[in-house]
């Protein structure tokens, strides 16, 4: 090991600078010293990734660059001091969501913690939604194999939550035609990866597949098996579900310590009290390596991977049928699939993402010449798209490791925590795999200090929302004879009815945002971005839960939309 230590540190130091230490702890590689710039971090990171241990742990520092801390919940009160509980999850993102899901059909308690007001915060609403067919990854790696069982578990769990998801398929386009020499080799690893559905299109074919991509393009591989989904709308499902069997959510909740007795976690500290987990589960997205580092087990470092994403309207939504990229992106090795152009499950058009380093977890700024970079690569696929179709973009940040793999396995040190770690793309797509994975886990572990059965009248089955805008028109009048609010639309854009609102407020996860409401029923998702919707919906909010007009925010915290009453303000002067 001393050997492999010492090769790795003088290419560091060589390559990036040369007072850059590495040390070994456990079975991983720590990089500690300071450089000038975020991307000798990064190149210091890959340059010791994969070299024989089993992770990265990259605690150089950059001069001058200050990292801000997590953003915590203004609240702060003892109501879970002193709980104990089975398994804390630590997350909730579609991962920790849909773990919970998994682990709700045993009779055990479960507690889930999430920092913000609301699930799907992060990742988890700022992706596609595109359930890939596991082509892009490396054979063999876990991303390979649970991106592969993901697309295949998908229907089914979708169909039991009632989340609409369409299996669309993805095209990758090519304008040589030297494409049917590469179909074997993309056909072989399909075979070994075990995808299905893989089929060659000539030009005269894609054509007829798209009618409006472009004339350059000289034929393509179809991915049958690719689908699309809501992924906000799918991680409320999840949770709604587990909710509904049992399991609990504390929002609003950060972990703050974590208190180890020899080589278990015996208590965790939160903004809101101490719990006592018997398991914990870490699917922290881009803080997972905090999480680790708070229980003295960090052998990984998450560096936040930034991407932007274009929304175009819906009205283009028509000019697509298919999940569209060409390979220079798509297929190219990185730390990307390159994006694409695709349709999603409520009828607008995705462009992007991108993929680019920098240091901050929740850092969701746009930068106008990504944005232009993103419009310039991809709208030429499609004849009819053009910049004036934006109606918002938005950014995202991948959880991603030095070696580039998902990290689902036990604590080799903790007897008591699971991670979920790692999640960066193709990780929604993974999502119902992983969390059968870790609910194998997790319940193998309790089997050690208690009697697990599983629950007789676990059902897996969610009841939703009906989409009033997918309705046909006799569905529509029962439907509104029956509850006369589905009968006043408040969303012009994305035709949202009142009752579909409410029903969202009186969800088994009770929403109190106006982000909240858009990611159940797309309430001011439309093209003037909740410029005529948004004070309606905060009119219901507030009739409906009997909060304070001043009181109801955008997405939790500080976000507050109304600050005071004009007309009172200038009566009063």
């Amino acid at each position: 090991m001393r050997s492999k230590l010492s090769s790795i540190r003088k290419n560091i130091q060589k390559n990036v600078n040369k007072d850059i230490e590495c040390t070994e702890w456990h079975s991983s590689i720590v990089l500690s010293g300071r450089v000038s710039y975020w991307d000798e971090v990064i190149l210091a990171g890959k340059l010791a990734a994969n070299k024989g241990y089993k992770g990265v742990v990259n605690r150089i520092e950059v001069e001058n660059l200050v990292i801000p801390e997590i953003k915590k919940p203004l609240v702060q009160d003892k109501s879970l001091e002193g709980k104990k509980i089975d398994v804390l999850i630590i997350g909730g993102g579609i991962i920790g969501c849909a773990i919970g899901r998994e682990l709700s059909k045993w009779d055990i308690s479960i507690l889930l913690l999430d920092k913000e007001d609301d699930v799907a915060m992060h990742a988890s609403s700022r992706n596609d939604g595109m359930v890939h067919p596991g082509i892009a990854s490396k054979l063999g790696s876990k991303k390979s194999i649970l991106n592969v069982r993901g697309n295949m578990l998908y229907p089914k769990v979708a169909e039991e939550l009632q989340v609409e998801i369409e299996k669309c398929g993805s095209i990758v386009a090519f304008d040589k035609r030297w494409i049917k020499l590469v179909f074997p080799i993309i056909m072989q690893k399909a075979k070994k990866a075990g995808i299905g559905e893989v089929s060659y299109l000539n030009k005269r074919d894609l054509k007829l597949k798209e009618p409006n991509i472009s004339d350059e393009l000289e034929g393509a591989v179809l991915f049958g098996s690719a689908a699309v989904v809501s992924p906000y709308k799918m991680t409320v499902a999840y949770v709604e579900n587990a909710i509904c069997n049992g399991m609990e959510i504390s929002l609003n909740t950060v972990v703050k310590a974590m208190e180890k007795e020899m080589s278990s976690i015996v208590s965790v500290t939160t903004n809101r009290g101490k719990v006592y987990p018997r398991i914990v589960i870490n699917a922290a997205g881009v803080y997972a390596d905090d999480i680790a580092d708070m229980a003295q087990d960090q052998f990984f470092t998450i560096h936040p991977r930034k991407g932007e994403i274009i929304l175009l309207d819906k009205k283009k939504g028509k000019l697509i049928n298919s999940i569209i990229a060409k390979p220079s992106t798509s297929l190219r090795k990185g730390n990307t699939k390159g994006g694409g152009i695709i349709k999603t499950i409520d009828g607008n058009i995705l462009v992007g993402p991108d993929a680019y380093e920098q240091p901050f977890k929740e850092d969701y700024s746009t930068n106008r010449e990504n944005i232009n970079k993103i419009l310039k690569t991809h709208l030429p696929l499609i004849k009819g798209l053009s910049p004036a179709d934006v109606i918002t973009y938005c950014a995202g940040t991948r959880a991603a490791t030095y070696e580039e793999d998902f990290i689902i396995e036990k604590s080799e040190y903790l007897k008591n925590m699971i991670y979920a770690a790692g999640i960066q793309s193709p990780g929604f797509a993974s999502a119902p795999a992983i969390a059968e994975e870790i609910e194998k886990m997790t319940i193998e572990s309790l089997c050690k200090v208690m009697k697990v059965m599983k629950k007789e009248n676990w059902n897996p089955k969610r009841q939703g929302i009906p989409d009033l805008s997918k309705l046909s028109f006799e569905e529509r009048n029962k439907l509104i004879k029956k509850r006369p609010d589905y009968g006043e639309i408040v969303c012009r854009c994305e035709e949202i009815s009142r009752g579909e609102i409410i029903d969202a407020i009186k969800s088994p996860l009770p929403v109190r945002t106006v982000d909240g409401i858009k990611r159940r029923v797309r309430a001011g998702m439309g093209r003037c971005q909740g410029g005529f919707c948004m004070p309606l919906v905060m009119e219901i909010i507030k009739e409906e839960t009997g909060q304070d007009i001043q009181d109801i925010t955008k997405k939790g915290k500080d976000s507050n939309i109304v600050v005071g009453e004009t007309k009172n303000n200038l009566k009063s002067s």
